[in-house]
């Protein structure tokens, strides 16, 4: 039976922390470079997308004889904002917005690009639509807004559901994120470039101090000729 010898990398840390301090100007090229690259590619290749968002503001009213609102009101209203959500994004509602708005997408697709959120403890429900042009993000957001409408005043009974704010035009895209993509081209950039000096510093196997003679003969170092140029 042989003996196999295995052999055992040890890892200086102060060793390599100092070769990344001498190599900070490479990694800070890296990652400048990077976050060039990171900053062509958002301005001239990533798509460019645009969002619109058009509130809408729901009340359910228990006694309409009464004109203030009442707790159990309220509540309701609370309740519900959930399942109006569900019926904005509904197959009928979805159907029928491509039909008015003579879209060339299909229901799933359009679904993709819409949003609904409704925050905390209000009854204010927030419809973003997404899209390449900017006009047709708001001229969509509005028209399904009053769609989604319809269809939550005729399912659920409510006497009215009342347009808290309008999409409008968006002036900048939403995405790509320019500043968001050069801070992580930066980032990324710098950890791949550390990384790669750590990498070769690791599997540099060549003797360049004297401790590394001692490592890698076994033997006991008796003395060094000191380098006259340095000193």
């Amino acid at each position: 039976m042989e003996k196999q010898d295995t052999q055992i990398v040890e890892i200086d840390i102060l060793s390599l922390l100092r070769t990344l301090w001498l190599r900070k100007f490479t990694i800070l090229l890296g990652a400048v470079l990077f976050s060039l690259l990171a900053f062509g590619y958002s301005v001239f290749i990533a798509k460019k997308s645009y969002q619109s968002t058009t509130r809408i503001y729901v009340v359910s009213r228990q006694n309409e004889a009464q004109s203030a609102l009442t707790n159990q009101d309220l509540q309701a209203g609370s309740y519900l904002v959930k399942d109006f959500k569900e019926i904005i994004l509904s197959q009928a509602v979805l159907s029928q917005a491509i039909s008015e708005l003579q879209l060339q997408t299909s229901p799933d697709e359009l679904a993709q690009n819409i949003t609904v959120s409704v925050p905390a403890d209000t009854r204010i429900v927030s419809i973003t639509v997404k899209d390449s042009s900017p006009e047709e993000a708001a001229r969509i957001a509005n028209a399904f807004r009053n769609i989604a409408a319809e269809k939550i005043i005729e399912v659920t009974k409510v006497p009215d559901v009342t347009t808290l704010e309008e999409a409008s035009v968006a002036q900048e895209p939403s995405s790509p994120n320019i500043r968001r993509n050069v801070l992580l081209g930066f980032v990324g950039g710098a950890v791949l470039v550390a990384f790669f000096i750590i990498t070769v510093e690791i599997l540099d196997d060549r003797v360049k101090k004297p401790e590394d003679i001692e490592e890698v003969l076994g033997l006991t170092l008796l003395g060094v000729i000191p380098d006259m140029k340095k000193m």
